[in-house]
């Protein structure tokens, strides 16, 4: 009897999905105009909508983790990518 199921990431978790869950959640802010502090929330149920629905769709438990590791992934990057751009104009103000 197996009580964890085998979750094998693969090239579409790592190269396909998250940022497919960063340009939906991107989409989403722009026309929506949503407030900021519900952005997190909204690429998370992204991610699992993707992952229960289409990724992992005949094992649930499987679909619900790999859904929070989609938007969470999609969060830190879009986090890591705003941070650098503005270190770098930053930088680029101070040499000006």
């Amino acid at each position: 009897m197996e009580h964890f199921p085998i979750i094998h990431t693969n090239f579409w978790d790592a190269v396909i999905a998250v940022p497919i869950v960063m340009i939906i959640t991107q989409i989403l802010k722009k026309y929506f105009h949503v407030k900021p502090f519900w952005v997190p929330t909204i690429a998370l149920l992204i991610g699992l909508i993707i992952s229960v629905f289409i990724s992992h769709r005949h094992h649930l438990f499987a679909g619900i983790f790999m859904g929070w590791f989609y938007g969470y992934s999609a969060i830190g990057s879009f986090a890591s990518l705003k941070t650098s751009i503005n270190a770098y104009r930053e930088k680029k103000l101070k040499k000006s």
